[in-house]
């Protein structure tokens, strides 16, 4: 084997690419800061316990452990930065009213979460705390639509769920862990003869609710379905009630349910959304409420928030234009070095040609070019030969 070839679902990311991804990257951090969101940078690593505190299983499966040389703890690269700005919010900026916070970074996955996916994923997110109405919820899923809106994709599907209704359905229900695992994979596969068999030693109504939860998926109506079906759970209609509002806001946009989406990291704690788009393989953004992810760290806050990867946006979005460029010859004749640098200082971006490599093609399109004219540098439109 090639000592250059890199793990699997690894992958250098070359020129063109990462001039996508790098300038989504700042209209996606322009965007969070016209809604009034802060930026973080929180740490690759981590101490493991402050890394994993109250995230569930799933996060702890995709995590990366090492043990730190300086203090014999062990440590972990973060696969989700959520619980990082969690701490954030609870111990380092520890303030009593809203906060608003995005970031973009790498995470590290220790296994693909779907196929063909990237374990480095690019990770862009935002974040407000302090807030327990749906005006919060609904202010991250505008930033999120408006997000897309502003990288030219047209169309799009949003999904809306509610972590809230399968524990509610379980409250005071015994089931063991294993039981309980086997049931959230069997309602997110929408598999019906496995929830039938999962909750047979249930009482009769809690299994009739999970038997109606499994196929309750799809448009507006299932909403209607979904109060016949568990009238007898407070918790559950008034998730209902608040997935109701937060659709009646999204004007214009297609809205589908699914009750009983599981997908994601445990923290969720109520309303959760999922944004399909064409081309994607899964949910393109996944976000909702995690009213309880601060807890760990002494702080319990409402908080809310969306995140998604800049590397799959990045192959569903059109191509962005090359950037404009001066073409200029590469010398060390005062006029032109000072040509130049007042051209870049203007903003300009200017290609030095290196001798004999004057028809290569990179990422800028070179539409002028700097040329000596009487003893002085011009710069003139490559194709009409004008100065401009």
């Amino acid at each position: 084997m090639s000592a250059w070839v890199l793990p699997d679902h690894i992958a250098d990311v070359l020129p063109s690419e990462a001039r996508h991804i790098e300038e989504l990257r700042r209209l996606y951090l322009d965007a969070a800061r016209g809604y009034g969101y802060e930026l973080v940078m929180p740490p690759l690593l981590e101490y493991l316990e402050s890394l994993l505190s109250g995230t569930g299983r799933a996060l702890d499966l995709q995590t990366f452990k090492l043990v730190d040389q300086l203090s014999g703890r062990t440590l972990g690269l973060r696969a989700d930065t959520t619980p990082q700005v969690a701490r954030i919010d609870a111990h380092l900026l520890n303030r009593a009213g809203v906060t608003r916070l995005c970031y973009c970074g790498p995470v590290l996955h220790t296994r693909p979460d779907r196929p063909f996916a990237t374990r480095e994923p690019l990770q862009f997110g935002a974040e407000i705390y302090g807030h327990a109405g749906i005006e919060a919820d609904l202010e991250v899923l505008h930033l999120a639509l408006d997000s897309l809106k502003a990288v030219a994709i047209p169309h799009f599907t949003v999904d809306l769920s509610d972590a809230r209704i399968v524990p509610a359905l379980l409250e005071g229900v015994t089931l063991a862990p294993q039981a309980r695992d086997g049931l959230h994979s069997a309602l997110a596969a929408k598999d019906a003869s496995g929830v039938q068999a999962l909750t047979q030693d249930l009482p009769a109504n809690v299994r009739a609710a999970f038997i109606a939860l499994v196929g309750l998926y799809g448009d507006a109506a299932v909403l209607a379905q979904a109060e016949k079906a568990f009238a007898a759970w407070p918790v559950v209609m008034q998730a209902l009630d608040e997935l109701r509002q937060i659709a009646a806001q999204l004007h214009g946009i297609n809205i589908t349910f699914d009750l009983a989406d599981l997908r994601g990291y445990a923290y969720y704690s109520g309303v959760r959304f999922a944004i399909f788009v064409p081309g994607a393989s899964d949910a393109l953004v996944r976000g909702g409420r995690y009213d309880e992810v601060g807890a760990v760290f002494g702080r319990k806050r409402p908080a809310v928030g969306f995140s998604l990867d800049l590397k799959e946006l990045v192959c569903v979005v059109p191509e962005r234009p090359l950037k404009a460029a001066i073409r200029a010859p590469w010398g060390t004749a005062q006029g032109l070095r000072e040509a130049i640098a007042s051209l870049r200082a203007k903003g300009e971006t200017v290609v030095c040609i290196m001798p004999g490599h004057e028809s290569e093609v990179d990422e800028f399109d070179c539409d002028r070019e700097l040329i000596e004219v009487t003893g002085q540098w011009t710069v003139q439109a490559v194709s009409s030969g004008q100065a401009l």
